[in-house]
């Protein structure tokens, strides 16, 4: 009787959840999001797009510095003081040496303008990142968004399974007072509805992890218990043609990013090189000294000497960088081809899984399970093979539900990856 009470109460707030589910909510806090609505949710809100975002204005405040021409250099000094007598008069006319002077370094060897191509290339590759991270958020996003898809009609499903397996509790009980059952058939029918209950109850738990989950990705996690998504699938298409995979490759974001940081390393190792090309600092200055002379000016240049470095470790260590830049560009393109083909069989898999479930599976334990409906009201069945029929049935429903979320997972990360996907 508490079992009963129990199931009762849950089904109640299932219905409860369901009808708020059709309940208009304000447009600030959507409820009932669609695939399209949950992408652009997933640009405004996702906190790893933000951060992403911070490392590309960080790139361009590089670009910034990297552009920065050299300061000039101000100096004045005071010398050939007598501590005992600097003289009458205002402070321009005493016995001081005075000395006022500008420096400024004259870069060359198209330093500025490699640092310039480096910051610029470093640029292209966070930009490239954020691209990258954004088609990664994506596949995330479908992924949650599909195992909320898939929670919520798996609470379909077994709430339906637990009400028919009450109903059928109900309909044992009463053939046994009739005496048209035997008690332990009974049992076996009351075993199995406590399990269909513990089932529904286990759906409901789930849906929420994968609300959670889903909220957290787009920034709502103060409205997870309240999201429900749009649970209608796609229909499965034709495979189509295989696109070049080569292309693609080119074109990805991640691939991208490797090769825009070979380019940076590449304009990293000139400027490293160009170290070696003497920069020039020149001077020039205005002395005063009252009494000695009058007011002169000078002129200076200076340069290093290369006498101790000649950058041959900066140098070389800009040579290890490229390669390594190099070697990583080759990573990821190996990484994306993989990808690609794991993205296509998994597409080309869970189509044929899917349709092996429509076509055939699910309208065969359908008929087996009518079948053994009728059998056991007719008593030409036992409890048994009426109970394995049913979990038969309950089986292949569930099996064929996430064989229709993987294919839409498949589908959608198919074409993300293949940059299929509407932007």
């Amino acid at each position: 009787m508490k079992t009963r009470l129990a199931f009762t109460l849950w089904l109640a707030l299932a219905t409860s959840s369901a009808a708020l589910a059709t309940t208009p909510v304000p447009a600030a806090s959507p409820t009932l999001l669609t695939l399209a609505q949950a992408q652009a949710m997933l640009l405004a809100h996702n906190r790893d797009l933000l951060a992403a975002q911070r490392g590309v204005e960080a790139a361009q405040a590089s670009q910034l510095s990297a552009a920065a021409r050299p300061n000039p250099q101000v100096s004045i000094n005071t010398a050939s003081i007598n501590p005992h007598s600097v003289g009458a008069g205002s402070p321009y006319d005493k016995r001081m040496d005075t000395i006022l002077r500008v420096d400024q370094v004259i870069e060359r060897g198209d330093k500025r303008d490699l640092r310039i191509k480096t910051a610029g290339q470093l640029e292209k590759a966070s930009e490239a990142d954020l691209a990258d991270i954004t088609r990664l958020q994506r596949i995330a996003l479908f992924n949650t968004y599909y195992d909320v898809a898939y929670a919520q009609d798996k609470i379909r499903l077994t709430a339906e399974a637990a009400e028919f397996a009450v109903a059928s509790q109900k309909k044992a009980e009463l053939r046994l007072s009739a005496g048209d059952i035997a008690a332990s058939e009974v049992a076996r029918i009351r075993v199995d509805m406590l399990r269909a209950q513990n089932d529904a109850e286990q759906a409901v738990a789930d849906a929420a992890n994968a609300r959670i989950a889903l909220a957290y990705l787009l920034g709502l996690d103060n409205q997870a218990a309240q999201i429900q998504v749009d649970d209608s699938w796609p229909a499965v298409n034709g495979s189509g043609t295989t696109p070049d995979f080569n292309s693609i490759i080119s074109r990805r974001a991640d691939v991208q990013a490797a090769q825009a940081r070979v380019d940076a390393a590449r304009q990293y190792k000139e400027l490293v090189r160009a170290q070696r090309t003497r920069d020039i600092s020149v001077g020039a200055q205005v002395e005063h000294y009252p009494g000695q002379t009058e007011n002169t000016v000078g002129l200076g240049i200076s340069f290093p000497l290369f006498l101790g470095n000649r950058f041959e470790g900066d140098i070389r260590n800009a040579e290890v960088a490229l390669n390594a830049a190099e070697d990583n560009l080759d990573r990821v393109r190996a990484l994306a081809l993989g990808e690609l083909n794991r993205t296509q069989a998994a597409l080309a898999s869970s189509q044929a899984r899917l349709l092996r479930y429509q076509t055939s599976l699910l309208p065969a334990a359908r008929q087996a399970m009518d079948a053994a409906e009728f059998g056991f009201a007719n008593g030409a069945i036992s409890a048994v093979d009426l109970l394995d029929a049913r979990r038969t049935w309950r089986a292949i429903q569930l099996e064929a539900l996430s064989a229709q979320s993987d294919y839409a997972r498949a589908l959608a990360i198919w074409r993300t990856n293949t940059q299929i996907a509407q932007e």
